[in-house]
């Protein structure tokens, strides 16, 4: 049984499913499979499964996901822009937790956080429904006073803190101090606002030592660095390896 207290690892496996687009966009089938991705993940130890459906379907589909919801024992986490196509199908399936996080085509990969305080009457709807299906709700901010405050004002269950600057910073020792300060006092204010605390964007295993000083951390959410590790070393290997940089014990199937 898994100790409530561990730091727990979500892998993101959109970038499986954006391999698979690369030869098979619109295609019924297609490798590499996201779907086996997520079962060997949950096989030697993730507790959870991260995906992100996008308006562009750029990489994870519909189906997916709800093969996904059929298939895992764990947790899983859909990442969503708050729009009413993608709200209605997060309905639908029904995922563990949904993280509300913004969203532009131009964008590589989602960058920068969630304007929760400019957008929270809308997003406190969004979550109100979530909610009343027994789905759990966090937002994707920005390590800011103001965007932990509205996401308490929302309601949201969980934080997740975009520690994307502390990534970019991170081989600059002032700006990377500056950035884990500001990530551990969004962190503790999270907290004192009964908020659950989950981090993700650009963490690796380089960064994620330092990254262990921010409090109340509940769930990393890491998937390109996973994925890339897994080209060299395999996909088991490569999360074993992040697991036991976070501490975790070994596989949960044994």
């Amino acid at each position: 049984m898994n100790d409530p207290s561990m730091l727990k690892l979500g892998v993101n496996i959109d970038h499986v499913a954006t391999l698979r687009q690369a030869r098979y966009r619109g295609r019924e089938r297609g490798e590499p499979d996201p779907i086996e991705a997520a079962l060997i993940c949950e096989s030697v130890g993730a507790q959870g499964i991260t995906a992100h459906l996008r308006e562009d379907r750029r990489h994870i589909q519909d189906r997916d996901v709800r093969q996904l919801r059929q298939v895992l024992k764990t947790r899983l986490n859909l990442e969503l822009a708050n729009v009413p196509e993608i709200v209605a199908i997060a309905l639908e399936i029904k995922p563990d937790i949904v993280c509300v996080v913004p969203e532009r085509r131009a964008e590589v990969t989602t960058e920068g956080g969630l304007d929760a305080a400019r957008q929270w009457p809308s997003l406190a709807e969004t979550r109100q429904r979530m909610n009343d299906a027994g789905i759990e709700v966090s937002l994707f901010i920005a390590p800011d006073p103001e965007q932990v405050e509205a996401a308490a004002r929302v309601g949201s269950q969980f934080v997740e803190l975009h520690t994307g600057a502390f990534a970019e910073n991170f081989h600059r020792k002032r700006e990377r101090a500056a950035e884990l300060e500001r990530l551990i006092a969004a962190a503790n204010q999270a907290h004192s606002l009964r908020l659950r605390v989950n981090a993700g964007h650009g963490l690796n295993y380089q960064n994620l030592a330092v990254l262990r000083q921010v409090p109340h951390l509940v769930e990393l959410n890491i998937g390109h660095s996973i994925i890339s590790r897994a080209v060299v070393v395999g996909l088991a290997t490569a999360v074993r390896e992040m697991l036991l940089l976070m501490g975790a014990p070994g596989e949960t199937n044994t």
